[in-house]
């Protein structure tokens, strides 16, 4: 084991002087799962964030976050920063520029937006394992005015902010060496914006740890942040007609709103993690997944499980769900469009060993693989 480990991670890099890099520690999604295998790659690495919040984490990840050196940006100490980050966003590319990394030889950054803009050395080699551009700085900024409802005083000061933060993020992606995305939907979109090159892996399934059930259960699953461009409001008003059973797993500043719109059929749970959430996975009778994502975690672990996807036509889901095998398409992010889907999807049969086996390629070891053998090479070549 020893020998296979240093073919794949030679010593030297052992030797390196490594800081990992987030956002900020908040809340608990697919960028965060991401981030806990990161962990265990560099096991004595550093990890620098804007903000922290212990509470926000499953008791695994809190138990291995306390035995790590966190550095913490100034916004730590903002009113209301570790409960409503989103209140920062134009302070935080000032605050992550002021990060010092001079002494490190390597720093690897998990980032949706900011941390792809620290500042660093000639001799620093600056890794971004990219979940997403700056979401609503590009494509989405629109929508985002838009979903979030701000009063109309208010927006024409939102959009110089957001203008101010496109331009930001466009300067930013200039810093980093090396890109590498979650998807090729997320490749596309870097390519586009940034105009740079980047290699894809995609995030880490804990395969071994989920398994198939023998008999589901009478009930839909959707697991979300509750956040505007999850969609959740699609699903919750397809279900109000369907009147089938639907688990709502996960928290987020629409939460009052979706439970005020929902019917009796549906269930919110709040956050669940690990073998609780496994345990709802494999008896579901199928995952509701109606956003466009830029992977989609949850729905990989689902079928992991040997359960299907009704999925939305778009984004990572493309690139992980197959029409009719693991899973169904609906094309309109309509509730009318949902519906249709669920009823094609209750007359037509899966596999469940079928479904698990379409998404075996996504398991963690790959992950460490090439994230071990990408850090290698771009090291090399940037010794040259």
């Amino acid at each position: 084991m020893s020998i296979l480990r240093h073919a794949l991670f030679p010593r030297y890099l052992y030797s390196m002087k490594i800081a990992l890099l987030h956002d900020y520690l908040v809340q608990y999604g697919g960028a965060e799962r991401v981030l806990e295998k990161l962990l265990e790659i560099y096991p004595n690495a550093p990890l620098y964030t804007l903000i922290y919040r212990p509470a926000s984490f499953p008791p695994a990840l809190q138990k291995q976050l306390n035995k790590r050196r966190i550095i913490v940006s100034s916004l730590q100490k903002f009113p209301l920063a570790k409960t409503h980050h989103r209140l920062y966003p134009l302070l935080m590319p000032y605050a992550i520029e002021q990060f010092d990394f001079n002494n490190y030889d390597l720093v690897l950054s998990d980032t949706t937006g900011f941390s792809k803009g620290i500042i660093t050395r000639p001799q620093t080699l600056h890794v971004s394992y990219c979940h997403t551009p700056l979401r609503y700085a590009w494509d989405n900024s629109q929508r985002y005015i838009a979903d979030y409802r701000y009063p109309s005083l208010l927006k024409p000061f939102i959009k110089w902010g957001i203008h101010y933060l496109r331009i930001w993020d466009r300067q930013a992606a200039e810093r980093v060496d090396y890109f590498i995305a979650n998807s090729h939907f997320v490749k596309k979109r870097i390519q586009k914006y940034y105009h740079r090159e980047a290699k894809v892996i995609y995030p880490p399934i804990e395969v071994r740890k989920l398994k198939i059930a023998k008999r589901p259960k009478n009930y839909f699953l959707l697991v979300n942040r509750l956040l505007p461009y999850k969609k959740t409001e699609i699903a919750i008003r397809a279900f109000n007609k369907l009147k089938l059973p639907l688990v709502i797993v996960g928290r987020g500043p629409q939460e009052k709103y979706l439970k005020k719109i929902a019917s009796n059929n549906i269930k919110f749970i709040g956050n669940v993690y690990a073998d609780d959430l496994r345990r709802l996975y494999k008896s579901c009778q199928a995952l509701i997944f109606p956003q466009e994502e830029d992977f989609g975690i949850a729905p990989v672990e689902v079928m992991a499980s040997g359960r299907p996807i009704i999925a939305y036509r778009g984004g990572g889901a493309l690139e992980t769900v197959e029409n009719g095998v693991s899973g169904l398409f609906f094309n309109k992010q309509t509730p009318e469009s949902l519906v249709e889907a669920i009823e094609k999807f209750q007359k037509t049969k899966f596999s469940p060993q079928e479904i698990r086996n379409s998404v075996l390629r996504f398991d963690e070891r790959f992950f460490k693989k090439q994230i071990k053998e990408f850090v290698e090479k771009k090291w090399q070549n940037f010794k040259k």
